[in-house]
């Protein structure tokens, strides 16, 4: 059995650290994740979804605030694992712990290298309006998302999905593509690809500034925003004054010469408002402040009962 130290943290990791306890070609030491984080109005302590997969599991949980010259990095060091194999952990890893991996220290990302390295992959690309993304195995260098890549796999990105769904999907294909060339880097019959540095975009990690919708951008591109940063953070604008989260979304195929933020029609179930390019929105699911989510109905029947057609609703982002 192939000794592993895992390191992950979100959801996005579990389906890949259950699959190689459960492969009998492997054995998982460790699982080093992040510290337990407050959480909730009370702010209580809470588990990443890593550390109570790995408790389940019975495998001992390491959680350094940061693992550089930490105790838990030199455990690692002693016990010189054939694998280091990291899933969103959200550190960066010293190059003396990645050479502490006899065969080698890989990272499961969820992008198609060298497109969007960095801590918001999928969010970009949902964000940017691509028709795919993907998972690449890569090699860890010092470099940020910056080493070889050993294989990669791609799916498309639905209209409907958001950053939930498709970390889902992509935490699946990471699972099944590092099973896949786990073997393949042991026995040498994988060639790394060096990444193209010229094609390199980042994708950092999603700014306050970024959470606010401009309504001046297109009606595919709100729609792309808003499902970019869902379930967490949500987008969110001013509507009627009040800073309202805009859960859900639908562009329509129409065109108006209303000014962007001005209510096209308005019925007991629909609003659809003017955005940028003549294009047109539909509110679906959105959440006033200090309330709970609404459906655009339960909206229209409360906080917005008295919008109009031909209202400006929207501070266009400001």
């Amino acid at each position: 059995m192939k000794s592993i130290v895992f390191m992950g943290t979100p959801n996005f990791a579990v389906p890949i650290l259950k699959s190689l306890v459960e492969n009998v070609e492997y054995k998982v030491e460790y699982v080093v994740t992040q510290p337990d984080r407050p959480f909730g109005r009370k702010r209580k302590l809470k588990a990443s979804p890593v550390k109570e997969t790995a408790m389940e599991l019975d495998i001992p949980v390491l959680q350094p605030e940061k693992i550089s010259g930490s105790e838990e990095m030199n455990k690692i060091l002693e016990l010189q694992p054939n694998f280091i194999i990291t899933a969103a952990f959200g550190q960066f890893l010293p190059v003396k712990l990645l050479n502490a991996a006899k065969i080698a220290a890989v990272n499961v990302h969820g992008s198609l290298l060298p497109k969007y390295r960095g801590g918001a992959p999928v969010q970009y690309s949902i964000m940017n309006g691509d028709a795919q993304t993907g998972v690449s195995i890569m090699y860890m260098v010092k470099k940020m998302d910056a080493g070889d890549v050993l294989d990669q796999a791609a799916i498309e990105i639905g209209p409907d999905d958001d950053t939930a769904s498709m970390f889902d999907k992509l935490s699946l294909l990471g699972r099944d593509l590092l099973l896949k060339t786990l073997p393949k880097i042991e026995n040498g019959s994988i060639t790394p690809v060096p990444q193209d540095e010229s094609k390199v975009v980042f994708s950092p990690n999603i700014t306050r500034e970024q959470e606010v919708l401009d309504f001046n951008q297109s009606a595919r591109q709100i729609d792309c925003k808003v499902r970019a940063l869902r379930p967490d953070p949500i987008a969110y604008t001013f509507m009627i004054g009040k800073r309202t989260k805009i859960l859900k979304t639908k562009p329509l195929d129409i065109s108006t010469d209303l000014k962007p933020g001005t209510v096209v029609n308005k019925t007991k179930h629909v609003l659809d408002i003017a955005t940028g390019n003549s294009g047109v929105i539909s509110i679906v699911e959105l959440q006033p402040a200090g309330k709970p989510k609404q459906t655009i109905t339960d909206y229209l029947n409360g906080v917005g009962k008295n919008i109009q057609i031909g209202d400006m609703v929207i501070d266009n982002g400001k």
